[in-house]
């Protein structure tokens, strides 16, 4: 045999282990750099979520349909003439109210271990319900705010926001927008099957996580952060006049003590209910879309979870805003406790 033959032959066992190490190199190199997750065999797998959480988004749930039940119930039988701010809470509450027929579905899907077993439309409703009660809070909240203000600050100036007419036709607006919004996640978020188990609206199904990533950017965005500042700004505007107000007289200290009580329930509103729930999610996305560790994305999913329960909280703080902004809504509420008093 050739002696070049046998050189040649002698090393080809070692390029075969050089070959071999470097495509490991080359899959440990992929498997950790931070790319979008495109294989399912990497996926990370669902987790059990803590019984406590469908028990307390249960207890939450009939705080909500009592409180809400009796709001919508002073707004529509007892409260005769409307005025502008009656106008914005009333759709604060509806936007309360899409919850109700959504959250026992939530709570069966919780309960048998995150397994949707009421089908593809159900799953995409429940998505757009829940979008549209989300912003739909924040935007009736962030218009209250706004209305608040300039019936306080520019009580005396003429303005759009006195006009009914005018609100109505805005709060439409809103209702559309709310529309408009939602019915992407409603055509494109469907049910996936993920280890035998149907999901719905779940972070593990990947072949969502680019949708979910860039529309949580927008989402967060537009209909919280910009939201939040109109808020803070009018906060701190009304705040900043209140502080200057002449509370000798009582109209004064009413008005003083309403706007204040307003404003602290308001913030915690956001604070408690609107805040956790976006950065948990925002937290959640990017993990997901970058394959960062499964240990960190189950973290955060139980966090994700348990923020929803702080949104539900949301529909049992809302009634405090219109017993502060509204004295035609105070005075009904009070007299139909009078009359439930005497009843018994």
């Amino acid at each position: 045999m050739d002696p070049k033959s046998v050189n040649t032959f002698s090393f080809l066992p070692l390029l075969l282990q050089v070959s071999q190490s470097m495509e490991a190199s080359s899959q440990v190199f992929r498997a950790t750099s931070f790319h979008p997750v495109t294989n399912a065999s990497t996926e990370c797998k669902p987790q059990v979520l803590p019984r406590v959480i469908p028990i307390l988004l249960s207890i939450l749930f009939l705080a909500c349909l009592v409180l809400n039940s009796i709001s919508l119930w002073i707004f529509w039988f007892h409260i005769k003439q409307w005025n502008s701010s009656v106008i914005l809470q009333f759709n604060l509450v509806l936007t309360d109210a899409l919850l109700i027929p959504v959250v026992p579905l939530i709570v069966a899907y919780f309960s048998l271990d995150n397994s949707w077993l009421f089908g593809q439309f159900l799953c995409q409703l429940k998505i757009f319900i829940l979008s549209t009660h989300l912003y739909g809070s924040i935007y009736f909240l962030t218009l209250i705010s706004i209305h608040r203000y300039l019936a306080v600050v520019h009580y005396s100036s003429r303005s759009l926001w006195k006009k009914k007419s005018f609100l109505k036709k805005l709060s439409l607006f809103v209702w559309f927008l709310l529309s408009i919004q939602g019915l992407p996640l409603f055509i494109v978020l469907k049910t996936s099957s993920i280890n035998g188990s149907v999901k719905c609206m779940s972070i593990h199904q990947s072949e969502f996580s680019s949708l979910y990533l860039y529309y949580n950017i927008f989402l967060v965005t537009v209909n919280f952060l910009l939201p939040f500042g109109i808020c803070l700004t009018c906060y701190a505007l009304l705040g900043a006049t209140i502080a200057k107000m002449n509370s000798t007289s009582l109209r004064g200290r009413v008005m003083k003590t309403k706007s204040l009580q307003m404003i602290m329930v308001s913030l915690a509103i956001f604070v408690i209910c609107f805040v956790p729930l976006h950065v948990s999610r925002t937290i959640g996305v990017i993990v997901k879309y970058y394959n960062l560790s499964c240990e960190r994305l189950h973290q955060v999913e139980i966090a994700y979870y348990v923020s929803w329960l702080f949104t539900m909280v949301n529909c049992c703080l809302n009634p405090l805003i219109y017993n502060f902004t509204s004295e035609k809504f105070n005075e009904s509420f009070s007299k139909s406790l009078r009359k439930f008093r005497l009843l018994k």
